[in-house]
């Protein structure tokens, strides 16, 4: 048992216990062996006559012989022996390529009683057969600006046999540019790729000699080997890419030689030489690449050899594109050979609807048709079916009737239109199938209102702006169709300033342009809130709002408009009095204007546009204050004339002027004395005129003193009585000083209800301003001047002083008496 045998072709020895039968099994008419392939013609297979419960002599007188079906006889009877024995060299892979079990059906006859024996052989493999590559050399050609990580699909080596004798693993030779990663298909067949690890330099170096190792899992292991020359170029950085990772295809087995089934496509982004694509089909061992040619060009793929669905229901063909310079890429076309199935089903169309409303309830029916197949039984079984995520479903009815129902509501604005593909497919291996289009148009209805893209719309326009001035346009949309989705536009009613708004604004109910239809005041509003309406035409019409905020925005168009000192109407000037003791810096009187626009087109600044005599006056550039630049000099002339410019800071920049007479005197009779002085009438009507207006202020002044000790006389009877009633308090009760006003107060009272004579040199145009607030330092608030008017300070203003107030206002008397 421990002998072995040399087998004659293939130079190895293998144990005599493998010839063995390593499994029998006698039930139900069946006998199972196991033999291992390339054994020696004759090597022991089974005890047949053992397993049938015969001696070896009785096979012979019995009859017993072995049955065939039409196969290469692989077995024999020993008939001395009554063992089975192999009737030649068995190569596995040559009978049963690469499955995984290999099986040898035959039977067995005993012809005396006519019994038959079914007897299955399982082939086992052994490591017979070495990794093989298609070719021995393989030449890449690869840019050198293809970047780190770049993989490259290598050419597959093949090995015939099976399980761990198979291929196992690849290995490449080591080197500094390039590495090896082996990646698994779906099939479980194992691809090499090439992948660079180091960017390439040409000029360093222009080829790689790579050799690849494919080993197997056998016992010893076998190896096969491929040398890889890789060139690299100076530029062709994209490989062909296919337009598909896999192609599938199916063939009746009864297509004829010659047929086109399929055309695979590679395309490069390169261009010129860099992107002509040719295509090669990988040479495997087996029948596959003698089945079907590949054209090098075009990538045509046809029969070479007639199909036969029971050799082979499958084919794969793998598929490399390789462009001008040598990179290349792989695909697989799996070809399924179909058992023959010639005719499709075949739809007619008794009735179909080609609109339906969108609000249409469920169930509502669409088509009815009938489908038949002229083929029989398994092959006439027909299904029909529906894409998924419609709104229908098939309902069967007899004899192969079906309707097409709807499943839900329908949506007009999610689709408008449904090309309903309904296939029908027959019960044949394969099976065909034919499709059916029912075109069905959805009618619309008025469920969706006009929406504006924006909750709400702002838009500014200058003031001043023209009558018809486009001011901004809104549009809304409707999802609806025909007169459902036409949009008419609305002013909501409403009043500005005690006006319609329709007054102010108006759209356009077609274009929804917003337009102003009078022209805008800033300084009226700044601002309109409107409700703007869309409106569809549907039966009955829906419709939405939105708000719209219109800004008015202010222009320089208002001047400066001067409050003090205040223009006569006969366009004289008025006159304001500088005292010739006056120290530089005293205040003579204050520019006030303002100016209705805001922002910076209200800021105002002032200045001296013009001085009878320069240098004596300045003007605040911020305040409009009126002050003496230096002392006043004898020589300095009586009238002063000044014209101040207040401009604003617009664009362009708007101003307004005033001219100011400056009298240089101490008092009004001062200023009348040198008036009389500088001017002699040459008119006795014009000295008449000025003599007129003289004796008019001299009378309004007594009559204002008049009143005045009147009002004394009051105060001092008053404070008379209340003294005989305190005279028990021994004495008066005291107040602060700065209660009583005093001579000195009349005397500046005096000065400045003086100023508000306004005269001229010129008697034919002299007039009176008539008393008012004086504004020539500040502007004083009524308030203000009722605090310090000396005539109504508290009673006990005279109580306080006691008899000192009779000498103080004895000269009060005298002043007011002088002045009158």
């Amino acid at each position: 048992m421990a002998a072995v045998q040399k087998l004659p072709q293939r130079g190895r020895l293998i144990p005599l216990c493998f010839l063995l039968a390593v499994l029998w099994e006698v039930g139900a008419g069946q006998m199972h062996y196991s033999v291992p392939e390339e054994i020696d013609k004759g090597s022991f297979v089974g005890d047949i006559a053992k397993d049938l419960g015969l001696e070896p002599l009785a096979l012979s007188e019995r009859g017993v012989r072995i049955v065939s079906r039409g196969r290469t006889q692989l077995f024999a009877l020993n008939p001395r022996s009554g063992s089975l024995v192999t009737a030649d060299r068995i190569d596995r892979e040559e009978l049963c390529a690469q499955s995984v079990r290999c099986l040898v059906n035959f039977n067995i006859l005993l012809e005396d009683k006519l019994n038959i024996y079914s007897v299955e052989v399982e082939i086992t493999d052994i490591n017979d057969n070495a990794p093989r590559f298609g070719v021995e050399e393989l030449e890449l050609k690869i840019s050198e600006t293809t970047t780190p990580g770049f993989r490259i699909p290598l050419k597959s080596a093949h090995d015939a046999d099976v399980g761990e004798n198979a291929l196992q693993k690849y290995e490449l030779n080591p080197n500094d540019h390039f590495s090896l990663d082996v990646r698994s298909g779906v099939d479980g067949n194992k691809h090499p790729e090439l992948v660079l690890e180091l960017a390439l330099d040409r000029e360093e170096k222009a080829v790689h000699h790579l050799v690849l190792v494919a080993l197997d899992g056998g016992s010893p292991v076998r190896s096969g080997t491929s040398r890889i020359r890789v060139t690299v170029l100076d530029a062709n950085d994209n490989a062909p890419i296919f337009t598909q990772p896999e192609y599938r295809v199916s063939v009746p087995e009864n297509m004829p030689v010659g047929t086109w089934i399929l055309t695979v496509t590679a395309t490069d982004t390169d261009e010129g030489y860099n992107a002509q694509v040719t295509y090669f089909q990988e040479k495997n061992p087996g029948e596959t690449s003698e089945v079907f040619e590949l054209e090098s060009t075009s990538g045509d793929i046809t029969i070479t050899k007639s199909l036969d669905f029971e050799d082979a229901e499958v084919h794969e063909i793998d598929i490399e594109a390789q462009d001008g310079p040598g990179l290349l890429t792989r695909t697989k076309v799996i070809v399924t050979v179909l058992d023959v199935n010639d005719n499709a089903p075949e739809f007619y169309m008794t009735s179909a609807t080609s609109s339906i409303p969108e609000d249409c309830p469920p169930g509502t029916i669409i088509a009815l048709f009938n489908v038949h197949d002229r083929d029989s039984g398994q092959n006439a079984f027909i299904t029909c079916s529906l894409p998924e995520n419609l709104p229908f479903k098939l309902e069967r009815s007899v004899d192969n009737y079906h309707r097409l129902v709807t499943t839900r509501a329908l949506d007009r604005e999610q689709f408008s239109f449904y090309n309903v593909t309904v296939t029908a497919k027959d019960g044949g291996k394969p099976s065909l199938s034919t499709d059916a289009y029912i075109l069905l148009q959805v009618a619309d209805i008025n469920d969706n209102p006009p929406t504006f893209p924006h909750m709400s719309y702002s838009a500014y326009i200058p003031e001043n702006n023209p009558k018809g001035a486009s001011i901004i346009s809104v549009e809304a949309h409707d999802p609806d169709s025909d007169d459902n989705a036409h949009i008419t536009y609305s002013l909501t009613e409403d009043t500005l300033q005690g006006a319609p708004l329709s007054s102010y604004i108006s759209i356009n109910s077609d274009t929804g342009i917003v337009y102003a239809l009078r022209s805008f005041d800033y300084e009226q509003f700044q601002d309109l809130q409107l409700w703007l309406t869309a409106w569809d035409n549907g039966n009955p019409p829906l419709s939405s709002n939105v708000s719209l905020s219109i800004f008015v925005l202010d222009q320089n168009d208002n001047a400066p408009e001067i409050l003090y000192p205040a223009l006569p109407t006969d366009g004289s000037t008025g006159v304001e009095l500088a005292p010739r003791s006056a120290e530089p810096g005293y205040l003579v009187t204050k520019v006030v204007a303002v100016d209705r626009d805001s922002g910076q087109n209200a800021w105002l600044s002032y200045r001296l546009l013009k001085a009878s005599e320069p240098g004596l006056f300045a003007v605040g550039l911020h305040t409009g204050e009126v002050r003496t630049a230096r002392a006043l000099l004898d020589r300095d002339a009586l009238k002063q004339s000044l014209v101040v410019a207040v401009q604003d800071h617009g664009q362009p920049p708007l101003s307004a002027t005033v001219t100011l007479t400056v009298a240089v005197a101490d008092s009004i009779p001062d200023v009348l004395a040198d008036l009389g002085s500088i001017r002699t009438p040459g008119d006795p009507d014009d000295s008449d005129l000025t003599l007129y207006l003289v004796v008019a202020v001299a009378a309004v002044s007594c009559v204002f003193l008049a009143f005045v000790i009147v009002l004394l006389a009051l105060r001092l009877r008053r404070w008379h009585a209340s003294r005989l009633l305190q005279a028990s308090g021994g004495g008066l009760v005291g107040v602060p000083a700065s209660h009583f006003v005093g001579v000195d107060g009349v005397r500046a009272f005096l000065q400045t209800y003086s100023h508000e004579v306004s005269l001229t040199a010129d008697s034919r145009e002299s007039h009176v301003i008539f008393p008012q607030p004086n504004y020539a330092d500040t502007l004083i608030s009524q308030e203000s001047c009722e605090k310090k008017d000396f005539l109504s300070a508290p009673q006990s203003l005279l109580e306080d002083k006691g008899e000192e107030t009779f000498s103080q206002v004895n000269s009060l008397y005298n002043i007011l008496s002088s002045y009158c």
